[in-house]
């Protein structure tokens, strides 16, 4: 029997907002993680018979985060890439949320991204033989990664 808390994640849904804009839905998000690398600092008493190793956090590194949706019209996320791709300047940083939804369209979640841009867009092979539905992947990195 599944937990009262879980329901609300069942069917769940996901958007991207950039800016304070909803750019797009999507039905699968991967890569929202966080880890620390690990540095050892060894210790040896003044006696030099104690040795001890401590292991303290370092550098923080963030996943990239993958979007898949099915396949649509909108040129939207397209554009946000080629303005990344054509940018003369440095690159065109964005801040965003990965923002999760409830089957009734709450919102239950929100993954917020700093200085986040595309660096991979692809779609599904194209195949007249079957009739699976055509898959839109977008592929983002970023320099922060906060839940609220």
């Amino acid at each position: 029997m599944p937990v009262e808390h879980d329901a609300e994640f069942q069917g769940a849904y996901f958007s991207i907002e950039i800016d304070g804009l909803t750019l797009a839905f999507f039905t699968a998000c991967s890569g929202l993680s966080l880890e620390y690398e690990v540095m050892e600092y060894k210790n040896i008493a003044k006696a030099g018979t104690t040795k001890t190793t401590t292991k303290i956090p370092g550098k923080a590194k963030y996943g990239e985060v993958v979007l898949k949706r099915g396949f649509t019209p909108s040129k939207d996320l397209h554009d946000w890439f080629k303005t990344v791709t054509d940018a003369k300047d440095p690159t065109p940083y964005k801040t965003g949320s990965i923002v999760v939804f409830d089957r009734t369209q709450a919102e239950v979640a929100r993954f917020s991204l700093l200085n986040m841009w595309p660096s991979k867009m692809s779609v599904s092979d194209l195949n007249a033989g079957t009739d699976e539905v055509m898959i839109e992947e977008l592929t983002m990195q970023h320099e922060f990664l906060d839940w609220t």
